[in-house]
């Protein structure tokens, strides 16, 4: 080389110190540096680079330099660091265009455009700079002889400055995508449990807090006398339905009674609290911390979401309250019929409950039991249409009278068949078939096995059950061991086995909703 205000001749001394010493120094990093990939085919490049970066910081971070002498170990480094920022790259190596074609490999194969590429040539007359510059998606081209100390410097700082600000608008990009996507999924979820765990499951995704980061975040809702977990990550993804005082750690609950005192939203640089009212009144306090400081971006991004995660939780709360007076509408009717019967006034909730567990423990999904929960209620609607001399004779019934009697199930069915509401199209199918038997001799259309929908054998069953266990204006309550007796007995002749079966190996859950349920006397 010739040129003296050259990078080699300037820093020649520095050669000839680094040859009795290969290794190059060790240089102290901070956390996070900036990755940088040297690629070159001469050693005293990797050293002389080295040396004089060693002391440079961009934006708070320093340096972390790796080394590869050839096109292949270039390859390989470049998938062990996926997120190096700049590679200062050799044109030629083991081969004239050795460079180049690591250039396509990073834009082509790996599909990274955000790393910076600065091709360094001590030949470029093997790479003329206008014909690189058209071909090739590099962002910086020197020949070696005209990098200086100060040109190296200057050349980085523009590289890492372009990766920073392409690397924020990826990470903004995606974190508008990620609030379009959970922004969508929120409105689907229908629990209010289910709800507050995917807004803090979304909200992590959102501050960019690893799953591993030592954090707490809490979902909280505010009952008549105290502050109830929703749902919550970390240490304390156990805790839901607790009250927030028993497990929240002090400093934190401290945090959200303010925010239900204050009815407002506070931001920290390590954690935020964020409050929520409905129109109905109700409040709700989403906290999270232990995320690095969020940039004026990430806050909007959060601001964005929570505005959406607002409007999610009052159509919830309304879908709850709606949910509600359906339900009670549907126990009331099931309670009318039973009342004209003269039986008893949890029979229809108890029934609810026992095939809504039935449900799951056959396998169904928490929401079609939620279904048979809220339609089995109106399993007798039909007795609406039975004479009450029939209904609440004390006595047997003549054959004509029982004919009358099973008329319920049809009667029922047609009530309800024209609705095409999912709970009372199960409704109508439970009131006509929750007397049919699994061997084909039940009533109103004698159907056999699985021909009998799998709602109506459930709600048999339930039903039964309840009637047996309960006092009645012909009889009184069955003994438990001659009920269970009875469901043996009948298993695979009124009863579908599998069912039976379910029942009998989970008899303590049922018998604790029949606690639950039982008759105030």
């Amino acid at each position: 080389m010739t040129m003296q205000d050259g990078l080699f001749e300037e820093d020649e001394l520095l050669f000839a110190e680094e040859e009795e010493n290969d290794s190059p120094k060790e240089v102290t990093i901070e956390q996070d540096p900036w990755v940088v990939l040297i690629v070159d085919d001469e050693k005293q490049i990797h050293q002389v680079t080295k040396m004089v970066l060693q002391d440079f910081e961009f934006d708070g971070k320093k340096l972390e330099f790796h080394s590869a002498y050839s096109a292949l170990e270039a390859k390989q480094m470049l998938k062990q660091q996926p997120n190096a920022s700049l590679v200062l790259l050799d044109v030629v190596m083991e081969q004239d265009d050795a460079g180049l074609q690591i250039v396509k490999y990073i834009r082509e194969e790996l599909n990274n455009q955000a790393i910076r590429i600065i091709l360094r040539t001590g030949q470029p007359g093997q790479a003329p700079e206008r014909t690189v510059i058209m071909d090739y998606d590099i962002n910086d081209y020197k020949e070696k002889t005209e990098l200086t100390t100060q040109k190296l410097f200057t050349t980085v700082v523009t590289a890492l400055r372009s990766y920073r600000d392409i690397k924020t608008i990826e990470k903004s990009r995606s974190g508008l995508e990620e609030i379009i996507k959970s922004s969508a999924s929120l409105f689907e979820l229908q629990s209010m449990k289910k709800f507050a765990s995917g807004v803090l499951t979304q909200m992590t995704s959102i501050v960019n807090l690893h799953k591993n980061a030592l954090h707490c975040s809490f979902a909280v809702t505010k009952g008549v006398e105290d502050i109830y977990i929703l749902a919550a990550s970390g240490d304390y993804a156990s805790n839901q339905d607790e009250r927030a005082r028993d497990v929240v750690p002090a400093d934190v609950l401290e945090e959200i009674e303010l925010a239900f005192h204050s009815k407002k939203s506070s931001f920290a640089s390590d954690r935020f609290v964020i409050y929520f009212q409905s129109k109905m009144g109700m409040e709700n306090v989403i906290y999270m911390n232990g995320f690095k400081a969020l940039s004026e971006w990430e806050h909007y991004l959060v601001d964005i979401y929570c505005a959406n995660v607002s409007v999610a939780f009052e159509n919830i709360y309304l879908n709850e309250e709606l949910e509600s007076t359906q339900q009670e509408i549907i126990y009331t009717m099931g309670e009318i019929t039973e009342t004209r019967s003269k039986e008893t006034g949890h029979h229809v909730k108890r029934v609810a409950e026992y095939s809504r567990l039935l449900a799951i423990k056959y396998g169904l999904s928490e929401q079609e039991a939620e279904v048979i929960r809220l339609a089995s209620p109106m399993h007798d609607v039909g007795k609406v249409g039975i004479p009450d001399a029939i209904l609440n004779k004390p006595g047997s019934l003549t054959s004509e009278e029982f004919d009358i009697m099973k008329t319920h199930s049809n009667l029922g069915y047609e009530m309800l068949k024209h609705s095409n509401k999912q709970v009372l199209n199960a409704a109508a199918i439970i009131a006509q078939q929750h007397h049919e038997r699994y061997d084909g001799t039940g009533y109103p259309q004698g159907l056999r096995g699985d021909e009998i929908h799998l709602y109506g054998r459930i709600t048999a069953l339930a039903d039964v059950f309840d009637a047996l266990c309960s006092d009645r204006v012909y009889k009184k309550a069955w003994e438990l061991d001659r009920v269970l007796e009875l469901l043996k007995t009948e298993s695979g002749r009124h009863f579908d086995p599998v069912i039976v079966d379910l029942f009998i190996k989970h008899l303590d859950e049922f018998l604790v909703i029949k606690e639950f349920y039982k008759e105030q006397r």
